[in-house]
């Protein structure tokens, strides 16, 4: 029986075969990353303290509608307000009811360093999320298998991408590690069953060098989550949902970094 994530990936790639690359994408690309500041990941996330990666995500698949209406541009505002280290922007059209667009506006808006969410599978889209403002890309292990995440994490620094491998298990952790992945992040949310396990994030989040940077993501709940995985040596998060539903953003992520 095939998965949320099953049918997120064959949507992914029936509209990459479907529609032929645009002449010039890749030229385009280092120019528009040639052109603008560069703000990094790491750096952003190597800071003393808690550090959130604050999400903008209009809609999940197990969860439904999370903001309406929805403002980017908003929200990344307020994040940055609120202590977040950067902001993540989820695209994906169908199933999260995403636009590459925001990245844009929320760059803009934040001045922040910006990841974009999607489900990557092929080095243009990474040409594209670069031309589209992103300073980051999140590569998912669990569906680039063999080689191919290692050729995607080189073609993101090829087009002046930081990456952040995303992985749920020990198997993947050790793929991330084996390609020398600087930014792991540990997905404490299982995309396939959508099941969250924080203590089995910290357990695979610790087990990351220490000259690497290990981001613990989804399932983050309350600033009580927050200080348990504190606790446990995490000190970096990515965080959606509960930023999403808050009445003051701002105030929910100030929060979470207040817990270190």
């Amino acid at each position: 029986m095939s998965t949320a994530l099953d049918r997120i990936v064959a949507a992914t790639r029936a509209r990459l075969d479907a529609a032929p690359q645009a002449p010039g994408l890749e030229k385009a690309a280092r120019l528009a990353v040639a052109g603008r500041d560069r703000r990094s990941l790491r750096a952003a996330l190597g800071a003393p303290g808690v550090r959130v990666i604050a999400e903008c995500k209009r809609r999940s698949p197990s969860k439904g509608w999370l903001r309406e209406p929805f403002d980017p541009g908003g929200l990344a505002a307020a994040y940055r307000q609120g202590g977040a280290a950067a902001v993540s922007v989820v695209t994906e059209k169908e199933f999260f009811a995403g636009d590459p667009g925001w990245v844009g506006e929320v760059r803009e808006a934040s001045g922040l360093p910006v990841l974009r969410k999607d489900f990557f599978l092929a080095p243009r889209q990474l040409a594209e999320a670069a031309l589209g403002g992103a300073d980051a890309v999140l590569l998912i292990a669990g569906i680039l298998p063999g080689p191919a995440l290692a050729m995607m994490l080189a073609a993101a620094a090829d087009r002046g991408l930081e990456a952040l491998v995303e992985v749920h298990d020990e198997a993947e952790l050790e793929r991330a590690l084996a390609v020398s992945a600087p930014l792991v992040g540990v997905n404490a949310r299982d995309l396939r069953t959508f099941a969250v396990d924080l203590a089995g994030a910290a357990t695979l989040a610790a087990r990351v060098p220490a000259e690497r940077v290990a981001v613990v993501e989804s399932g983050i709940s309350s600033p009580a989550d927050v200080r348990t995985l504190v606790a446990r040596g995490v000190r970096r998060f990515l965080v959606g949902e509960h930023l999403l539903r808050a009445a003051d953003p701002a105030a929910a992520v100030a929060e979470l970094v207040a817990c270190g």
